[in-house]
């Protein structure tokens, strides 16, 4: 099982979508594990594409990009300080007076950021809080203020209008470098750009940015082949009967391995194919643990292995036949995959 990551393609949407923030410096988010993929080994190629500045969600994520990335560059963690998780020379992005509190008085000036709530109700600061700590905090001279938008892949969702206002409310005229978007605000355009941006999925090839370049592709070794005839059932639970002879093909993948079984067929039209090149292959039958079986008539060569993500099948149209999006299937991808970076 082969995931490989192209970092050419991943620099050129760093690039590119640096290039729409409207002057403002993009960062990289390489939160659970660079989105599956390794976050050493993803930081470590937005740097040389320029990053200067990395998000992660926890405290233990932050060493593994620090060895990559070296020791100038800022890493910030968007879980703040956890009680007994010291973000050492991390940048806590601190949620709520008692994170602040916390960090002041276990790390007397060291940097830290602030997040405040605008309108998501998930993390940060509410407003009646910040208002009340506003002068101390500005005074003890956070690194960023930032926050997060709720509905960034629905451009005209007047969600997006609201915490624009709420933000720049609570930190119009503050004096410290602000932040608001991650890849869909970038997309809404400069007035949500600020001073630091935070592309992630669309780094990795996902929408929202359409224009990204695929970053992911996951190969898949065939195990076994057979002819099944008319009449015979294939995978658990009898699920798909073949209605004529068809060459089976099982693959070394399953559940286990963040293939769900949503993608399961009961012989009706296929949720998801796997690819030769560019030739549909329907997944049939039952997704297991650790195999997935594949009707291969149309192949007049049995290849070593198929494709479950690829440029006929980019991870979105996986997700949507998942029922989810291209976060999870990313994140999902186990660690049994051998991840080559080329």
């Amino acid at each position: 099982m082969v995931l490989k990551i192209d970092l050419s393609a991943l620099k050129a949407n760093y690039r590119a979508l640096s290039g729409l923030a409207s002057g403002a410096r993009a960062a990289g988010v390489v939160k659970a594990n660079g989105y599956g993929l390794d976050a050493a080994t993803v930081s470590a190629a937005l740097a040389e594409a320029g990053a200067q500045d990395f998000f992660v969600a926890l405290a233990s994520e932050a060493p593994a990009v620090r060895s990559a990335v070296g020791g100038k560059a800022r890493i910030f963690v968007l879980s703040g300080h956890m009680s007994g998780a010291d973000p050492g020379d991390a940048i806590p992005v601190l949620n709520s007076p008692e994170q602040y509190f916390r960090d002041r008085a276990t790390r007397p000036g060291r940097p830290f950021a602030i997040q405040l709530d605008s309108g998501m109700n998930r993390l940060g600061f509410e407003p009646d809080e910040w208002a009340a700590l506003k002068a101390e905090i500005l005074s003890a001279g956070p690194e960023l203020v930032m926050s997060h938008l709720a509905c960034a892949d629905e451009p005209d969702h007047p969600m997006n209008a609201r915490q624009l206002g709420a933000f720049r409310a609570m930190t119009d005229g503050i004096g410290v470098p602000r932040s608001l978007s991650a890849t869909g605000g970038i997309l809404l355009g400069a007035e949500y750009h600020f001073d630091l941006v935070r592309p992630g999925i669309g780094l990795y090839g996902g929408l929202p940015f359409a224009d990204a370049l695929p970053v992911v592709s996951l190969s898949l070794p065939v195990v076994q082949t057979r002819e099944v005839q008319p009449g015979e059932s294939v995978g658990y639970s009898n699920s798909w009967t073949a209605s004529h002879a068809t060459r089976v093909a099982t693959v070394a993948a399953g559940y286990a391995d963040g293939i769900h079984r949503t993608l399961s067929s009961d012989g009706a039209r296929p949720r998801i194919y796997l690819y030769a090149g560019d030739v549909a292959c329907p997944l049939i039958g039952r997704v297991s643990m650790d195999l997935i079986t594949a009707d291969i008539s149309a192949l007049s060569d049995v290849p070593d292995a198929l494709d479950l993500i690829s440029a006929a099948q980019p991870v979105d149209a996986v997700a949507d036949a998942m029922g989810t999006i291209g976060y999870e299937v990313l994140t999902s991808l186990g660690q049994r995959y051998e991840r080559i970076a080329q």
